[in-house]
């Protein structure tokens, strides 16, 4: 372990990425406020942060942030709770998995990068931090790249039978500790699997590098239940933020990519959606299910290039 000269005290420089993933990428450890948050960064250019979702880790990103880094700095790093970030306890009202909390983790992580503005790039729960963070932070947020989400508030506005059948994990990691810990932590193995392998694609479709890396990740007690306090803060804490945001929309220009075999293409309109919450929206599907950047990391790449680009 040793120090990154340069990048201060807050920072602990660990050498390259995942073998096998990230090439040329250089691995940091960052602390911030309230956790400690892991991360890989490399190209030149912009700044672009990419934060992953449910339930994987920074290594969702592996094929298409090489392709980003020919013409931006990319950050990926993983959210408090997951990968070989610190799991720090939600609290009573799990206000420590907020996305306003974990949002504010990934500004504390760019700012010792020597970034003070960048672009977003979020898919799944880091979808949902993004939009938050653009909130939150409209004077550092660029730009804002949503993968294959509609804003929480939305969803639990308009959820019926149909989300909750295809989404039921969003009502069953909500329930209270330890239900869900202990049912999942019985298999994770086997909940990783039904979970990567049932939203519009199969669990092939993953590198086997980057399935070890969610399922050693995910093996991890800490991880299941910081995991589900992100979700219990979704439907608490979360809302109380939306609810005090109403009508306010994101500044930022906003593109939205999702998988047309998705449930996401199934239950909105998804543009017309967005527009709701945000002033300049643009995007499309693309011909895969919820896994955008590891079923068609070309087609994800190219559509985010142009749009940061722009």
């Amino acid at each position: 372990m040793l120090w990154y000269a340069g990048l201060g005290e807050s920072v602990v420089y660990f050498g390259k990425g995942i073998i096998g993933m990230f090439e040329g990428f250089e691995r940091v450890r960052i602390e911030t406020e309230g956790a400690t948050i892991n991360a890989v960064y490399g190209g030149e250019g912009p700044p672009v942060l990419l934060l992953h979702g449910y339930p994987q880790t920074r290594a969702m990103w592996h094929l298409v942030a090489p392709r980003l880094a020919e013409y931006f700095t990319v950050v990926a790093a993983d959210l408090r709770g997951y990968g070989d970030s610190s799991k720090p306890e939600g609290g009573p009202d799990h206000a420590g998995y907020s996305k306003r909390v974990m949002g504010a983790d990934q500004v504390e992580v760019m700012e010792p990068l020597g970034f003070g503005s960048f672009a977003v790039v979020g898919h799944d729960r880091g979808g949902r931090v993004a939009h938050r963070m653009a909130l939150d932070y409209p004077e550092r947020v660029t730009k804002l790249a949503v993968l294959d989400i509609v804003p929480t508030h939305w969803v639990f506005a308009t959820a019926d039978k149909e989300f909750a059948t295809a989404y039921y994990h969003w009502f069953f990691l909500i329930q209270p500790y330890d239900l869900p810990e202990r049912l999942i932590g019985a298999d994770s193995d086997y909940f990783l699997r039904k979970k990567l392998g049932g939203w519009g694609t199969g669990a092939e479709v993953f590198a086997p590098e980057a399935y070890a890396e969610y399922e050693r990740c995910f093996r991890d007690p800490k991880t299941i239940h910081a995991s589900c306090e992100d979700y219990r803060a979704a439907a608490t804490i979360d809302l109380v933020h939306d609810e005090a945001d109403r009508g306010r929309r994101v500044e930022c220009p906003l593109l939205a990519l999702w998988g047309e075999r998705g449930v996401v293409e199934r239950l909105y309109d998804v543009l017309e959606v967005w527009r709701e919450y945000a002033h300049d929206v643009r995007g499309r599907s693309l011909p895969c299910g919820h896994y955008l950047a590891e079923e068609r990391p070309e087609e994800t790449a190219e559509d985010l290039v142009s749009f940061l680009k722009d």
